[in-house]
Parts: structure tokens; sequence; C-alpha cells
């Protein structure tokens, strides 16, 4: 392993190490320094969608709802897979909070069909609500607790 890539992934895991601390923004300063240092080209990097996400993720925790969409739009562009719940998760949620509920309906949607309730435990019920109504309930109505 290359001095570069042991320093990517010193900074990554580090960076994982503030975010089970909940300090996103400590995190997300090493997660963007091992993402400068990937060579380019960067979407071909071994750890490009990983790191990618971490910093989706902790835009997210820190309410920075652009820099969220961004790093999930620049997962897409290194391969991340479109069918990916997680970053359609992150991606209808930060589009919802920049106030395109048709965007945001285009990606949550899709991802509880796949998921059901599962992937939303844990988030604001706000997510869910918002799409509910955007469904026509199934037969005999939504069931207990959606």
């Amino acid at each position: 392993m290359s001095n570069v890539s042991e320093e990517i992934e010193r900074l990554f895991n580090g960076g994982e190490e503030f975010v089970y601390v909940d300090e996103y923004a400590d995190a997300l300063a090493r997660f963007k320094a091992a993402w400068d240092l990937l060579p380019e080209p960067k979407e071909e990097g071994e750890m490009a969608v990983q790191i990618l996400a971490a910093i989706a993720d902790c835009h997210f925790f820190l309410k920075e709802w652009d820099g969220c969409r961004k790093a999930v739009q620049q997962a897409f562009r290194c391969g991340a897979d479109l069918d990916n719940p997680f970053f359609r998760l992150r991606l209808g949620q930060s589009v919802y909070e920049l106030g395109d509920e048709r965007e945001a309906a285009n990606w949550l949607v899709p991802v509880y069909l796949m998921e059901g309730r599962k992937l939303f435990e844990g988030e604001d019920p706000k997510y869910l609500e918002f799409f509910r109504d955007k469904l026509r309930p199934p037969e005999g109505g939504w069931p207990e607790g959606w």
C-alpha cells in the first residue's frame, strides 16, 4: 500500500471516529482531506464512493443540504448504483430540504417501495409523512404506524 493510500485510510478512519461521537464538522474535514488526496481521476479511486457517502452523511447531519446533494450526485458519477437506498434517501431528503418536493418524491418513494420503513427508522418522520400523501393507500388502508 502506498503512503498516499495509507494517509487516505488514516484520514477516513479518523473521520469515522469523529462520526461515532457526533462531531460531524471534524469528521467532514477528515473525509474531505481524504477525498483531496485521492489521485486523479478521483472517480476511479477505490474509496471514492465510500468517502463521498461519508461526506454526504456529514453534510446531512450538519443540515448542509446542498453539500449533501452534491456529494451524492458526485458519488453517482463515481459509479455508485442509482438504486443504492442510502444514496437515494440522502438525496431525496436533501432536495426536500432545498424545497424541491417533486424531485424529493422521485428519490424517496422508490426507497420506501424497495426497503419499506426500515431505512426511515431513526430519520425525521416528516420524510415519510411528506410522500405518503403522494401514494395511493394499499387495500385496507395504511398499516399501523405508517
